[in-house]
């Protein structure tokens, strides 16, 4: 059959408007979904995080709240999911995305698209990247632990974590620990037992890569400081 026409998509203003050029019959108490754009053989890259503190949940010691936390319990968060991340490129498919819900589907087998999960996104412009988030992995589990937490003077405070990582798959894994730093706006990693980036003023990322079968430990010490 020949492919319908696709919807006409332009710029009114500061929004995207997007117009279907055909007839289009809805009938009584009906939804219809309207394809709009179609792309093909887009890259997509999966990948693991794991937030110990499971702020993608909105845990509310997740940000720093403009005053020094120093209760030694606060933010001792074990969460023990692994998330599972999507990412593309909107630039290969070659339209704007409206804000919307997305499902994500895998051929199985059998040659039958099951669904495998689905995330909300913002309105992306083409050329920015899509991040989903499409649920938590099953055979990979995390564990936070804090082991030390120190005062040494009235403006310094220390505590020191072991993340633990354990990977029940038959081929080894790349796992991103986000950890966010948030007792406090001035901090240093004084010492860590892997190698980390600094994503943002309250945020460091490791990437570390788990063993078949094995399991893999980041352990870290932060001092936070202020006047």
């Amino acid at each position: 059959m020949a492919t319908a026409t696709p919807v006409e998509q332009r710029e009114f203003f500061e929004y995207n408007l997007y117009e279907i050029p055909r007839p289009v019959t809805v009938k009584d108490n009906e939804t219809k979904q309207i394809e709009f754009v179609s792309a093909h053989d887009v890259a997509a890259a999966k990948f693991f995080v794991y937030d110990g503190l499971g702020c993608r949940g909105g845990a509310y010691w997740c940000g720093f709240y403009g005053y020094a936390r120093t209760d030694p319990s606060y933010g001792v968060a074990s969460n023990p999911k692994v998330m599972v991340m999507l990412e593309f490129d909107t630039e290969e498919v070659d339209a704007d995305l409206p804000r919307g819900r997305v499902r994500v589907y895998q051929e199985d087998v059998d040659g039958a698209a099951l669904l495998i999960g689905e995330d909300t996104i913002d309105h992306t412009p083409q050329g920015e990247r899509v991040r989903l988030y499409v649920g938590d992995a099953f055979d990979i589990v995390g564990e936070r632990v804090q082991t030390d937490f120190r005062r040494p003077n009235d403006k310094r405070l220390e505590e020191s974590f072991e993340i633990t990582l354990r990977n029940h798959k038959d081929e080894a894994v790349e796992v991103r620990i986000v950890e966010h730093l948030f007792r406090w706006s001035d901090w240093r990693i004084l010492e860590a037992n892997a190698d980390y980036t600094k994503m943002d003023s309250s945020t460091i990322e490791f990437r570390v890569r788990v063993p078949a079968d094995g399991e893999k430990t980041v352990r870290y010490t932060v001092q936070y400081f202020w006047p």
